[in-house]
């Protein structure tokens, strides 16, 4: 470019006109204005509060177990015979989902139940029969010992009359005794008087006669008095027999009532497990319909068909209970652990549901909802535990289409720190800072009822 020469100026120097049109650039300087004001609100933004929080993604579960999808089982084995429903279904407590007939030979008679009854009430007849056979038999021991009570004093009063009778027999003999040596005195001296002469042979004679006649006597009643004796012996020994004749047959009734006993309480035993026969058999016939143990909807039936056969405590449908009291399943690291409470505030976005999270500021985040710690679980898998996060009653309610299942992505709130420190704590991969536990984790959240009883 050519310049022009115009003058030279004091120091000797020429002077380019060039050079008082050259200018700063407006742009360039605004520019340099926006840069460092962006900077400057960088700075700033720095030391802006931050809400530490613990990530955590999980699935949608439910915070009771009988609010989670079950299986229907059937209970005895079987075969299939009818579906009442289809899957999708809503069914009410008590609803016949399937039912089942009889494959066990054991109960197949149609008249089981009949002829079981039947049984029981012919054991039933026995037992009462043999109860009143006990009764008589207790009657017949009874009548033995009073006879045996009569025939002792009767046998007693024998005895002692024959006691009585030799006495007297033993006195007559005694007496007899005393004429005899008075007629053998008599009978003596007339024979001496007979040999002096003063007496005749004729009276004599009759002196023999009645000596011979107080012998005879006297011989006779020492025989009366020995079989007086014998028959005292005979009384005695028939009372010593009665005691024992009577025992033998007290014995033996007693035998025969202890056996009659035995024989009752056999029958007794086999009434017994007869009626649990008869009650097990009628409770089994319950079985036979597969009824829905409470209200929900039919998801799944897991057996094909009619016909199929199905073992005992076989599952033939799933259902997923009606309302359900949903909770969040979530897993946390084992260095994060620690810094949970039961009741801390938890934000939750779940899967399908159109959101906007900043998770540092909570209150600014769009679509997010909010829950509180019910439970958490003290041993882990893998390092990560399990918590459940319910509902926040002081927050927006959750979504009537969530279903259990569906993910879930939580965010637990810790405590509030500027932006800078937060940065510095993520590039060093330092945990949040701990705190004290809150005053609203000393609370408990409305609805936990159910997970202080689950997590007990």
């Amino acid at each position: 470019m050519a310049t022009r020469l115009k003058e030279f100026d004091e120091t000797g120097h020429p002077q380019l006109e060039v050079m008082a049109e050259v200018q700063t650039p407006h742009m360039g300087r605004t520019l340099t204005y926006w840069i460092g004001g962006i900077f400057l609100i960088v700075i700033l933004c720095l030391f802006l509060p931050w809400t530490q929080n613990i990530r955590s993604t999980g699935t949608l579960t439910t915070l009771t177990p009988q609010d989670r999808p079950q299986t229907v089982e059937a209970t005895i084995a079987g075969r299939i015979e009818r579906w009442h429903v289809m899957e999708g279904a809503f069914v009410k407590e008590g609803d016949t989902i399937a039912s089942i007939s009889e494959i066990k030979e054991k109960y197949m008679d149609p008249n089981l139940l009949a002829r079981l009854g039947e049984q029981v009430d012919a054991k039933q007849q026995s037992v009462e029969a043999n109860e009143n056979k006990v009764q008589a038999m207790q009657e017949q021991i009874r009548a033995l010992r009073e006879g045996l009570v009569f025939s002792l004093q009767k046998a007693r009063n024998k005895v002692e009359q024959t006691r009585l009778k030799l006495q007297s027999d033993s006195m007559d003999v005694v007496a007899q005794r005393t004429e005899l040596a008075v007629a053998e005195a008599q009978f003596q001296r007339q024979e001496n008087l007979y040999k002096q002469g003063l007496k005749s042979l004729t009276e004599l004679e009759q002196r023999r006669l009645k000596l011979q006649e107080a012998q005879a006597k006297l011989l006779s009643l020492i025989n009366k008095y020995d079989a007086t004796r014998a028959e005292l012996q005979n009384a005695r020994t028939e009372l010593n027999s009665l005691q024992a004749e009577y025992g033998d047959k007290i014995a033996k009734a007693e035998a025969e009532l202890n056996s009659t006993r035995s024989y009752i309480y056999g029958t007794q035993a086999e009434v017994a497990k007869m009626q649990s026969e008869y009650s097990s058999t009628q409770v089994r016939s319950q079985y036979y319909q597969i009824v829905a143990p409470q209200d929900g909807y039919v998801v799944q039936t897991l057996k094909a068909g009619i016909g199929e056969t199905i073992k005992e405590g076989e599952a033939l449908a799933t259902i997923m209970p009606q309302d359900p009291e949903l909770a969040a399943e979530l897993y946390i690291s084992a260095l994060d652990l620690p810094l949970i409470q039961r009741g801390d505030e938890v934000r939750l976005q779940f899967e399908g549901w159109p959101t906007i999270v900043f998770s540092g500021w909570p209150g600014a985040s769009f679509g997010t909802f909010g829950g509180r710690v019910a439970v958490i679980d003290n041993t882990g898998t893998n390092g990560r535990y399990r918590m459940l996060v319910v509902p926040d009653p002081n927050s927006e309610p959750w979504p009537d289409a969530l279903r259990v299942g569906s993910g879930v992505n939580g965010w637990a709130m810790l405590s509030t720190v500027p932006i800078w420190y937060e940065i510095w704590r993520q590039l060093n991969s330092f945990p949040a800072d701990y705190t004290e536990p809150k005053a609203g984790a000393a609370t408990k959240p409305k609805g936990t009822a159910k997970a202080e009883e689950e997590e007990k």
